[in-house]
């Protein structure tokens, strides 16, 4: 079976973590701690998963600085550059559609209430 690029892009950048941590790097290289309380409801291990899933992937880079104790700060990539204009395009869209998307959802769910009576 043969791999689909497309569908292993979209499981790493759609994932709500990621685009919260990367719309923060994208400003300027941050501490761990700093998106930790920058990003709301993110557990300290899902930060860390999702900062190693993207070291991994070769969007993130990591950088120790050698003072006690170890400074940590995570930046995005040069490939990961190459993603702010898609994620600026995934926000704009997100702004512009998203109370079309709510009423959507309202009226479908109203619809599905009143055929379950």
């Amino acid at each position: 079976m043969a791999r689909c690029y497309s569908r292993e892009v979209l499981d790493l950048i759609a994932d709500k973590w990621t685009a919260l941590i990367f719309a923060l790097l994208e400003k300027q290289p941050t501490r761990f701690n700093e998106l930790q309380r920058a990003i709301e409801g993110i557990s300290h291990k899902m930060l860390t998963q999702t900062l190693r899933n993207l070291e991994r992937r070769g969007i993130v880079e990591r950088t120790i600085t050698p003072t006690i104790p170890p400074a940590v700060e995570y930046s995005l990539s040069p490939l990961g550059t190459t993603l702010i204009p898609l994620m600026a395009a995934l926000r704009q869209w997100a702004e512009e559609h998203m109370e079309t998307v709510e009423q959507a959802l309202q009226a479908y769910e109203e619809k599905e209430e009143k055929a379950d009576y």
